[in-house]
């Protein structure tokens, strides 16, 4: 005969010897389930070796072949069994093992060896009901499902609940822990189909009880009747929308269903039963919500729960049922994944509701990642005892009269680890206290001092070098696409915005077109061969300051001041190349999070402050009447007049032009016309500068605030409850884009002349008098060469400064960056873009913090794969160069793309620098501090920081870290900003 050896320790009602712990070393132990009436049953041996018993620590071979006695051959030898279970139970006693708490049972169990068939999976579990009365047909029904959180079928709408926290009776869980006592407990077992399943659990149940064969067939066609599953009520009338989410989904979700439905093909000898033969492979993917597929973890099995009350039962038949291997049962779970455990409850009529909730309790402690884990683990039925009752005693109780049972829990944003329950403990209980790691912000191997010339060069270089071709396959991701179409509008405006201040304090030397070129070159280059191409490059306010400074000190001096900024660029560069070969970029270590957050704060507010800045100075462009009357508004007017007493400027340009006044229609010329004729305007409708027109600045207004509220509105559109998964975070990644998109098709339907973006159209030099090469000496004295390296030292500091803390503040560990960083790499290309741009006259760039933490977040990776209610958890950031070298690629074709670009609003771009500064607060702690000063304790966060620090000590190391805002900004904003970077060293 050939048979499994199946097996349940037979477990007595004493309290002390359930809750002892048994581990059986060399004996085998044999267990027929700890029911009251088996300890009056006698079994003979040949009957245990022929019944499925289970040799509990022994590894035995499988036989595919299956053979079943008839029934008349299993109640011959009901009178003979009490001696072979004593026994058995004589020699139980001399292997129990007892521990001090169910705590350290668990996490002895959890610290057994692993082996293959007993390695936790990720469980889905499915809790069905029946109902058997007077002789009806009936079927199972799926009535509620477990994923991480509880789902329920709604009684009345067909359609499942919102996911929810599940509140269990502590009654409902002491019933569970005795139907785990008293039920039959199958461990390990093969079967290939449910007839199978259903067989071996009748089985132990007639070596049990007295289950008389009418019984036993009315129970065996109950447990096989079809399952019916919430998802076969849907009608294939699915959203257009959710279709095409449908069928762009990643190559890699139809692979996992298709390994989850062929993880357990059936041997080839053993005829098909249940739909669980040679083709249960083929799984009609037409009845699978493939929505709801998409949230089950890759390799996940299924734990179904299958509770009822069959009239014809005078008792309760319990068993719990672990299948190895795990086993694709065809109709049984709503997905098709393999089976890997089976509870089952059946029970006389009267006690619905009580077998409801017991499904329940079963079902939720599934999901519970310890329990879950003990369930794999478990060798006989005092291992699922030890886990339930580890699971009692970490359970919450709410007092009956202080809440509303009704109530759904939603489920936590985020939930806390584990880990804890799994720590080994000590006799008393308590858990050893571990040592945490101390918290080193920067300190990797990158900031390493290696004490060679070019050391940390050289490992920066071995450090990316591998994952180089990956750092532009990476980049092939529709998430690349919207990141690039965002920052290119957000950094062509700052580009040409500076290129233009730079125009007007050098007469035009450096201006637009000379900044887009330098941008674009050196943000290629950078996003080619830079350590962190996650950096992005762009101009910043001390830098406008020092060429101000130098420009006013050529022209006092009279030298070109070309030539004297290329030396000036080139002593820099050189030595930034030397900071590079001492490994100083290490010193980065000693920049603290006080710093970076002073720092990065000052940045962000000047964002804010300069996108509101700009926006006043719209009302100087398009001024409006205070004080107009609105009854006389059809008496205003606007007209041109020969100016009363001209300037001498004004006469020498007349002359120039051959102008006669008394010749000029002054009350025919445009707005434009008078204005280069430098006439007066003069009417009850004038400004300073012209008619009014509060049309413009009001419909500027509303530009720049709707840009703002509808980026960030689209932003969070992910976690709305609008739309499927896949159109929510399309929309939420293209959310700027987006944004700027509509409000320049509205501004174009609209018609009100807003400012726009000015692109210059041909790639040539703003002044005819130079270049695209510089003459380092020029017509300057030879010594000015060598005088170059004293400004060039506090040119360095500003750019070290910038550079350095921008890249601290991206490579955070707290973006969880897999690719490491390359500081010494980073400024190496800092510096020799620098002498490019020097020689060539264009702009310096150098690392942007508000765009540079803009790209970081808009290239945040979450998983995907979250149960239902779960919030998806960030896994880090999609590293790639292709988002950087796309960005500065198009903004060089610029010049190309006036056409369209003349369309976009300037008030829309200031919207998007509102957006960029205000997003990028969120991540800063200090703002988060800043916000403690009106909330009473009460109604503070959880910050961990003031579970452990005095709150008084937090409001002072924050009026700190203000006051040194405030000192930042006030020389940022004055004339000494030249010093800034030295300040911020300072910090």
């Amino acid at each position: 005969m050939n048979a499994d050896q199946v097996g349940a320790e037979a477990m007595s009602h004493d309290p002390q010897s359930i809750l002892c712990y048994q581990r059986p070393d060399e004996e085998v132990v044999v267990d027929q389930g700890g029911t009251s009436s088996v300890m009056n049953i006698h079994y003979e041996k040949e009957e245990l070796e022929g019944h499925r018993t289970l040799f509990v620590g022994v590894r035995m071979p499988r036989q595919s072949h299956r053979h079943h006695k008839a029934h008349g051959s299993r109640h011959r030898r009901r009178d003979k069994r009490a001696g072979s279970i004593a026994a058995q139970q004589s020699d139980k006693s001399e292997a129990t093992s007892c521990h001090d708490t169910p705590s350290q049972r668990v996490q002895f169990i959890l610290g057994t060896e692993e082996d293959a068939e007993h390695v936790s999976h990720e469980l889905f579990t499915e809790l069905d009901e029946i109902c058997v009365k007077e002789g009806k047909d009936a079927e199972w029904k799926e009535t509620a499902r477990w994923l991480k959180f509880e789902e329920d079928v709604e009684d009345g709408g067909e359609r499942w609940s919102k996911p929810y926290v599940a509140t269990l009776s502590l009654h409902s869980l002491f019933e569970l822990r005795s139907c785990i006592i008293n039920g039959s407990v199958l461990l390990d077992m093969h079967a290939d189909s449910i007839e199978e399943i259903a067989d071996m659990v009748l089985d132990h149940q007639e070596a049990s009880h007295e289950l008389d064969d009418s019984v036993r067939v009315r129970v065996r066609e109950a447990l096989l009747k079809r399952h019916h599953h919430q998802n076969e009520k849907k009608k294939n009338l699915i959203p257009m929308v959710r279709s095409i989410t449908e069928g762009a989904r990643k190559p890699s979700e139809p692979h996992m269903i298709g390994s989850a439905t062929s993880l357990q093909p059936p041997p080839p000898t053993e005829p098909a039963k249940n739909g669980a033969g040679a083709d249960s492979s083929q799984v009609d993917l037409s009845k699978v919500d493939l929505h709801f597929m998409k949230k089950i973890p890759e390799g996940a099995e299924a734990s179904n729960v299958l509770v009822g009350v069959l009239d014809f039962l005078e008792r309760p038949i319990v068993a719990f049922v672990r299948l190895s291997p795990a086993v694709l049962l065809t109709g049984l779970t709503e997905v098709p994944i393999p089976t890997r455990f089976l509870f089952i409850l059946l029970g006389p009529d009267g006690k619905e509701q009580q077998y409801h909730e017991i499904g329940r309790s079963m079902a939720t402690i599934m999901t519970d990642e310890i329990f879950h884990n003990v369930a794999y683990k478990a060798k006989d039925r005092s291992d699922l005892l030890a886990g339930i009752d580890e699971f009692l005693d970490q359970v919450t109780v709410l007092p009956p009269g202080e809440w509303d049972p009704s109530i759904r829990i939603e489920p936590p944003k985020s939930v806390p680890s584990q880990e804890k329950r799994k720590m080994p403990g000590v006799p008393n209980g308590t858990v050893v206290q571990v040592e945490e790691p101390q918290h080193a912000e920067h300190h990797g191997p990158e900031l390493q001092r290696t004490g060679r010339l070019f050391g940390g060069l050289v490992l920066d270089i071995k450090r990316k070098a591998p994952f180089y071709l990956s750092d532009f396959k990476d980049g092939l991701s529709l998430q690349c696409v919207a990141s690039f179409l965002f920052l290119y509008c957000a950094c062509m405006s700052p580009v040409i915005t500076f290129g233009g201040l730079l125009g007007e304090a050098t007469e035009g030397r450096i201006s637009a077109i000379e900044s887009l070129l330098g941008a674009s070159m050196t943000g290629v280059a950078y996003s080619l061969f830079a350590g962190q191409p996650l950096t992005i490059l762009g101009s910043t306010g001390p830098v406008l300051v020092f060429e101000k400074i130098l420009y006013k000190f050529c022209k006092d001096y009279d030298l070109s001041y070309l030539s004297l900024r290329a030396c000036i660029g080139l002593w820099t560069a050189l030595l930034c190349l030397l900071l590079v070969a001492t490994d100083a970029s290490s010193l980065v270590c000693y920049i603290t999070r006080f710093t970076e957050e002073a720092f990065a704060a000052l940045i962000c507010l000047i964002f804010i402050y300069e996108a509101l800045e700009k926006l006043f100075h719209l009302g100087e462009l398009y001024p409006y009447n205070l004080n107009s009357d609105l009854d006389k508004l059809t008496l205003t007017h606007c007209r041109c007049a020969e100016p009363n007493d001209p300037s001498n400027k004004t006469l020498d340009l007349w002359s120039e032009r051959n102008i006669t006044a008394s010749a000029v229609p002054w009350v025919n010329l445009t707005v434009k016309e008078c204005i280069s004729l430098q006439g007066h305007f003069v009417g009850t409708a004038c400004g300073h500068h012209g008619p009014y027109t509060p049309d413009v600045l009001f419909w500027s207004v509303i530009l720049f605030f709707s840009t703002f509220f509808l980026s960030a509105f689209l932003k969070q559109f992910k976690t709305s409850r609008y739309f499927p998964t896949k159109v929510r975070s399309m929309i939420s990644d293209f959310a700027v884009f987006l944004t700027i998109v509509l409000m320049v098709l509205l501004d174009f339907v609209i018609g009100v002349p807003s400012q726009k973006l000015k692109v210059p159209s041909k790639f040539q030099p703003t002044r005819d008098d130079r270049g695209w090469l510089v003459n380092p000496i020029g017509r300057n004295p030879w010594w000015t060469l060598l005088a170059a390296a004293i400004p060039a030292l506090l040119c360095t500091i500003l750019i070290f400064m910038d550079q350095q803390i921008t890249a601290v503040i991206i490579n955070r560990k707290e973006h969880k960056l897999l690719k490491g960083c390359g500081y010494h790499l980073d400024l190496l290309m800092v510096g020799v873009m620098l002498a490019v741009c020097s020689i060539m006259g264009l702009p310096w760039f150098v690392a942007a913090t508000v765009l540079s933490i803009s790209h970081v977040n808009s290239l945040k990776l979450e998983s995907e794969s979250s149960a239902p209610g779960e919030q998806p958890r960030f896994l880090g950031i999609r590293e790639q160069r292709l988002t950087g070298l796309v960005i500065f690629l198009l903004m060089g074709c610029s010049v190309f793309m006036t056409g369209a670009l003349q369309f976009i609003p300037m008030p829309v771009l200031y919207g998007v620098f509102l957006y960029m500064g205000a997003s990028s607060l969120k991540g800063i702690q200090f703002f988060d501090r800043l916000k403690l000063f009106g909330m009473p304790a009460k109604h503070q966060p959880d910050f961990i920081y003031l579970r452990h620090v005095p709150l008084r000590k937090v409001h002072l190391f924050t009026v700190t870290q203000l006051s040194c805002l405030i000192l930042l900004w006030v020389i940022k904003t004055s004339p000494a900003a030249i010093v800034f970077p030295m300040m911020v060293l300072a910090l």
